[in-house]
C-alpha cells in the first residue's frame, strides 16, 4: 500500500575516485522523473532553494550536467537554533545517447523544480512507413 506520509530522504552526491570537493558542504543527488514521449524526453529534478540565478546546466560531450547552489536564508537579526533540514548544493550527471538533439535542450525551473527537454534527433524519432501494393 502507498504511503502517504513517506519519509523524504536526501541522498549525497558521490564523488569519482581519486577527486576531491572544493567546499566542505553537503552536495546531494536530487530526485528526478524521466519521461519519454514520441518527440522529446521530459526530465524533472526537485531542486528546492534553488533558482535560474543558482541553477548551472552544461553539455559537453554526450555528459550534461546540473549543479544548484543553495544557501542557507535566515530573517535578518536572526540565527538558527536547532535545525532539522540540512542545506547543501545539488548535483547530477547524465550521459545522452546520440538519439538527444543537443541543440534545442531547453531548461526551465520554477518553485525549485527543474524541467529539462531533451528533443530527439529527427532520425530517431519513430515514423511511420508507407505501404504500397506491388
Amino acid at each position: 500500500m502507498w504511503d502517504e506520509h513517506r519519509e523524504m530522504t536526501k541522498k549525497e552526491a558521490s564523488v569519482p575516485e581519486g577527486a576531491e570537493r572544493m567546499k566542505p558542504r553537503r552536495v546531494y543527488k536530487p530526485d528526478v522523473d524521466i519521461i519519454e514521449q514520441r518527440d522529446e524526453t521530459l526530465l524533472t529534478a526537485d531542486l528546492p532553494g534553488v533558482d535560474e540565478r543558482s541553477l548551472d546546466i552544461t553539455l559537453e560531450k554526450n555528459v550534461i550536467t546540473i549543479r544548484g547552489r543553495v544557501e542557507p536564508e535566515f530573517p535578518a537579526g536572526y540565527r538558527l537554533a536547532y535545525g532539522e533540514y540540512e542545506v547543501g548544493d545539488y548535483e547530477r550527471i547524465f550521459t545522452l545517447s546520440d538519439e538527444v538533439d543537443k541543440d534545442r535542450i531547453q531548461a526551465t525551473i520554477r518553485n525549485g523544480v527543474l524541467r529539462l527537454v531533451l528533443p530527439k534527433a529527427a532520425a530517431a524519432k519513430a515514423r511511420k512507413i508507407a505501404i504500397t501494393a506491388a
